[in-house]
C-alpha cells in the first residue's frame, strides 16, 4: 500500500459555498484530489475513472491534514482510504475506463 499527502488547500473555493459559515468539503472535491494524487504516482495513466464504490464517512474542515493511502488491484483499479490523523473520512475503489465515447465526454447528441 502506497501513502501520501492528499493536499487540500484551506481556502479551496468550495469550503465558501459548502456550507457558508460551517465549511465542509465535498466529496467530489476529494474523489478528485484522490485521482490527481494517483497521476502523480504512475497509476492514473488511465484516461478516464469510474468510481466503483465511494463512503464518506467523516466531514472535511479547512486545514485539516489528509493522507491517502492507496493500492493496485490485480484488475487495474484501485483501492483507497483517506484519512487525517485521528479519523477515517473516506474509501473506496476506482476503476480505470481507457474508452472514451461521445456520451462519457459530455457531448450532446
Amino acid at each position: 500500500m502506497t501513502i501520501t499527502t492528499l493536499a487540500v488547500a484551506a481556502d479551496h473555493p468550495a469550503f465558501a459555498g459548502h456550507f457558508p459559515g460551517m465549511p465542509v468539503l465535498p466529496g467530489v472535491v476529494l474523489l478528485d484530489a484522490t485521482i490527481h494524487a494517483l497521476e502523480g504516482t504512475g497509476n492514473g495513466s488511465a484516461l478516464r475513472w469510474q468510481v466503483a464504490t465511494a463512503k464518506f464517512q467523516s466531514a472535511v474542515r479547512p486545514g485539516e491534514h489528509l493522507t491517502l493511502q492507496h493500492e493496485t488491484l490485480p484488475n487495474g483499479s484501485v483501492r483507497f482510504l483517506i484519512q487525517t490523523a485521528d479519523r477515517p473520512v473516506a474509501n473506496g475503489i476506482l476503476v480505470p475506463s481507457k474508452s472514451v465515447t461521445g456520451h462519457d465526454s459530455g457531448e450532446q447528441g
